[in-house]
């Protein structure tokens, strides 16, 4: 049985968002408001550039973990046999690099 896991759930919440978002938009740019669609975006595109720019300066072993885990979507025994450590090792690494991001994004610097 999987444990819930808020750090996990919380970004699983931004990417489904995310993908609502851009699905809503790609309907409305169909019916009709391109300028404003094209506006969403941009915008759009700021926000995840943003986000990756942060992900990006993370430690090496916190960003991969992260990269692991939400972009290639594997799950937390897979990434700790891909990276030869523990599956705590990497709950870890995915916790404290989510909260790093967390706190630049919410304006703090952790």
């Amino acid at each position: 049985m999987r444990r819930f896991r808020p750090a996990a759930w919380l970004y699983r919440i931004a990417a489904n968002e995310i993908a609502d978002r851009a699905e809503r938009l790609g309907r409305e740019r169909t019916i009709g408001a391109p300028l404003e669609a094209e506006e969403a975006d941009q915008e759009e595109a700021q926000d995840r550039s943003k986000v990756f720019a942060l992900v990006r300066e993370l430690p090496e072993d916190q960003r991969r973990v992260l990269e692991l885990r939400f972009i290639e979507d594997k799950t937390t025994r897979e990434v700790a046999e891909v990276l030869g450590r523990s599956e705590g090792a990497i709950k870890q690494l995915q916790f404290r690099g989510l909260e790093r991001v967390r706190a630049r994004i919410g304006g703090k610097h952790a």
